[in-house]
């Protein structure tokens, strides 16, 4: 009886060359050979995996649910025969890891240094984007998000908590003066910013109610760090997440400003993967190294409020 994992193998090659002599060169087998495995396979499963014309092989529908499958787990099977040979589970290959743009160069960026340090073994694929991108269907191990997560199909760990907190620059606050209560707000130049889940570009909402309040502003903008930029400034007040503005704040360049309600939560850092599989060992490393390297938040140290 010819090997399972084998026979599987063999046919993701298939697939990928999309011929069975390409396969059979990719494999060192014989093309014979490979017309077993995949006989073996079609046998074995009781369905047919490929349709074969003179021209072009296709998937059946069975085919490519199979397919999916072997794809998924014949990179763990392997992982975990490495690890097992090498007598250790010392993280290895390449991470394909996605990041929000801001969060990823302020907070993620410096993170890794010192993760690959530790891990030379590793290499890491850091893409970044504000997108909220398909794990799966483009190939990435992991990804961080913000917010409230509402991705039935991920699995998710809490890295830290993420807090929103209302500032402007001390210049701008001293021409046109200190905000005190919320409706204040429509009187101000206020920054908008186009891709929050909660945050309105002209609505903003405060209180454990979610009250808002319409603001109005001469910059609207879909990337946070704009935002800062343009409130040093002096142009307006912004109303951003503490691993944005925190350092600001610290070093005195924003005020934060505070009003008669409270500011709402933006919600938590997440690291989330695939549900329908294990997490290799390079990703949980990296989620427990981000867990240590957030908590508690390095963002929120020794702000005012």
């Amino acid at each position: 009886m010819l090997d399972r994992l084998t026979s599987m193998s063999v046919f993701t090659k298939v697939v990928a060359s999309g011929s069975f002599t390409a396969a059979a060169q990719i494999c060192g087998l014989s093309q014979t050979m490979v017309t077993k495995h995949i006989a073996a396979l079609e046998q074995r499963l009781g369905t047919k995996l490929l349709h074969r014309t003179t021209r072009r092989l296709t998937l059946t529908d069975a085919g490519r649910r199979f397919h999916d499958a072997c794809m998924r787990l014949l990179p763990e099977i392997e992982e975990a025969e490495t690890d097992a040979g090498a007598g250790n589970i010392e993280p290895h290959g390449i991470l394909r890891l996605n990041v929000p743009f801001s969060f990823g160069i302020r907070q993620i960026a410096p993170a890794l240094s010192d993760f690959l340090a530790a891990h030379p073994q590793l290499e890491i694929e850091l893409g970044l984007t504000d997108r909220v991108v398909d794990l799966v269907e483009e190939g990435w191990d992991m990804a961080v998000r913000i917010g409230t997560l509402a991705e039935s199909r991920l699995i998710a760990r809490k890295l830290a908590p993420c807090r929103n907190l209302l500032c402007a620059s001390p210049a701008y606050l001293e021409r046109h003066g200190m905000p005190k209560i919320m409706s204040d707000l429509s009187h101000h130049n206020c920054l908008g910013y186009t891709l929050s889940q909660r945050l309105g570009a002209d609505r903003w909402p405060f209180g454990l109610s979610g009250e808002t309040v319409r603001v109005s502003g001469n910059l609207r903008v879909n990337n946070g760090d704009v935002l800062v930029i343009a409130a040093e400034a002096g142009q307006g007040i912004i109303y951003q997440p503490t691993f944005l503005v925190g350092d600001s704040i610290r070093a005195g360049r924003l005020t934060a400003i505070t009003l008669n309600h409270p500011v709402v939560e933006v919600g938590n850092v997440y690291a989330v993967f695939p549900h329908d599989r294990s997490p290799p060992a390079k990703v949980r490393a990296l989620i427990d190294f981000l867990v240590t390297r957030f908590s508690p938040a390095p963002w929120d140290r020794d702000l005012p409020i």
